[in-house]
């Protein structure tokens, strides 16, 4: 498996992570194919890669039980 540099991906934080400190998660939507995925309040203790399918997939759930 070849390593993949994420050094000058653009991260976002979810809209759905809340400003205290709690549940954040932060994404990367410029890597296409994948969409990396790390929490914000530990940045450097790893990285999930999701295939842009899978993370589009994933988001749609989210949003249908939120409302």
């Amino acid at each position: 498996m070849r390593a993949i540099d994420l050094s000058n991906v653009t991260w976002r934080k979810s809209s759905y992570s809340n400003t205290d400190g709690g549940q954040c998660v932060e994404f990367a939507p410029n890597l296409l194919p994948l969409v990396p995925v790390r929490d914000s309040k530990n940045p450097t203790h790893g990285t999930l890669l999701f295939g842009a399918d899978a993370w589009a997939e994933f988001v749609g759930s989210v949003k249908g039980q939120a409302q």
